[in-house]
């Protein structure tokens, strides 16, 4: 674990991502997508390139999965078939990363939301799924608002219903885009190292890195409410 801020401030609330954060989806998306592309009589891509093309939400995914070429017609139906897939095969091998439910359960006094760009109901389906979903007031997906990370939003909405203020609040993500949401919304951020979200970390940097899930507990438990 690595802070780049001696003086962060007491942790009162927690804003999780999902995918690459709390949860390991990574194959199963990766097969959903390229199950899409055989849909629509696509090359099939490589899993790093999927990869990166994860974390802005499933339109995003799949435009950029199917090229500049696509047509609105192609992104409907590529869409609405990678949905369908992805319910159908969203637990074929997707789990909580090592830790997660553990230190969850440590964090149980502290109010804790989700707020992902996937869609709400396969977030709240997974999460159920794993046992996970008891430990958060609130789970928010990309089709939740009228914007999705780093649009603020969504994080602005979650920290109003949790009465919690911003500058006390940490928003923990695999991604440049949940440091950028941070950013946005006034709260701190903290990365993982583990995830497979894109991260230019000169660019977007963020308060804390965490090497395990685990080490989340030893931030919150040293920067308590005394």
């Amino acid at each position: 674990m690595f802070m780049a801020d001696t003086k962060f401030p007491v942790v009162r609330a927690i804003i999780f991502d999902l995918d690459g954060t709390l949860i390991d989806s990574k194959l199963d998306l990766i097969h959903s997508v390229n199950a899409m592309l055989g849909e629509m009589k696509r090359a099939q891509l490589p899993a790093e390139t999927i990869s990166g093309y994860i974390g802005h939400g499933a339109p995003q995914l799949v435009a950029r999965a199917l090229g500049a070429t696509a047509t609105e017609e192609d992104l409907r139906h590529g869409l609405q078939f990678f949905l369908g897939y992805y319910e159908e095969h969203k637990m074929d091998n997707t789990c909580a990363y090592p830790g997660v439910p553990e230190t969850l359960a440590q964090l149980n006094h502290v109010p804790m939301a989700v707020l992902t760009n996937k869609p709400e109901r396969i977030s709240v389906r997974i999460l159920n799924s794993l046992g996970l979903a008891r430990y958060f007031r609130v789970i928010y997906g990309g089709n939740s608002f009228e914007s999705k990370k780093p649009d603020p939003f969504g994080a602005n909405k979650i920290l109003q219903e949790l009465g919690v203020a911003a500058h006390d609040t940490l928003i923990v993500g695999d991604s440049e885009v949940d440091v950028q949401t941070a950013r946005n919304a006034g709260t701190r951020a903290a990365a993982v190292n583990y995830g497979f979200g894109v991260h230019d970390r000169t660019a977007h940097p963020a308060d804390i890195y965490l090497n395990h899930f685990a080490d989340l507990a030893d931030v919150v438990r040293n920067h308590s409410a005394v």
